[in-house]
């Protein structure tokens, strides 16, 4: 029982000599020696059970606002598109170029999909998904080559990502790659990420030098961070 709640956990014996808590969407897993006895690892529990205790509420949130955003792919479902919301239109007649594409309108923008409107959606959800994977390679080359002037870096290969825990990652040879679902945050989001990873061509780290980096090209990066974080994945 920590603070009134009846809390299960997975042991884990493992070769080492601290005894350490990892929360997940599975729920608390803790790991620690075959020679530590189970008082011990007990009291280690009600030790940490504030920090415990957060960590599940964060995963039973999480796992929350993740359900109630699926998507229920059909004729006039709104997706999340650069932080505002993006209406599938399907029009069997529709010529357009890869199958989908933006149409002018007035309030909530429309994505024209040419697909039929019974179609199932497993089909719609691929169209829309490649479209929406175009369009962050668009949006994340211009911005890559806007942060990487100002910073003057040298980005030798950009790609996409479907990372479970990173919205983006660098390496020191010049790749980057970023998560194609950053297309549906604000621009100020994607700044904030394109930026970050950028930094790290200069700075493999996260240190002083590194945020002083970052900020100096996006000043306001604690915000964008701070929403990113609160859905699970991380920057590296």
């Amino acid at each position: 029982m920590l603070d009134g709640r009846r809390i299960a956990f997975r042991l884990v014996r493992v070769r080492r000599r601290s005894i350490g808590f990892v929360v997940d969407a599975d729920g608390l897993t803790v790991r620690a020696a075959s020679r530590v006895p189970l008082r011990e690892i007990d009291d280690a529990v009600h030790e940490k059970r504030r920090w415990i205790v957060a960590r599940l509420v964060e995963q039973r949130e999480r796992a929350a606002r993740a359900l109630a955003s699926q998507v229920v792919w059909r004729d006039g479902v709104a997706i999340d598109y650069l932080g505002g919301k993006l209406v599938i239109a399907l029009d069997p007649t529709a010529a357009v170029a890869g199958g989908a594409a933006l149409a002018a309108s007035i309030g909530t923008p429309r994505l024209i999909v040419a697909l039929p409107r019974d179609a199932a959606a497993a089909r719609i959800e691929e169209a829309v998904q490649s479209w929406l994977q175009r369009e962050a390679r668009r949006i994340f080359a211009e911005r890559t080559g806007h942060f990487a002037a100002r910073l003057g870096v040298r980005v030798r290969r950009l790609a996409l990502s479907s990372a479970a825990t990173r919205w983006g990652s660098a390496s020191a040879d010049g790749s980057v790659r970023l998560h194609w679902r950053l297309i549906e945050h604000p621009l100020a989001t994607i700044d904030y990420v394109v930026a970050h990873e950028l930094a790290h061509l200069r700075e493999m780290n996260h240190g002083p030098k590194f945020w002083a980096i970052v900020e100096s090209v996006v000043p306001d990066y604690r915000a964008s961070r701070a929403r990113l974080r609160a859905e699970g994945r991380a920057e590296t």
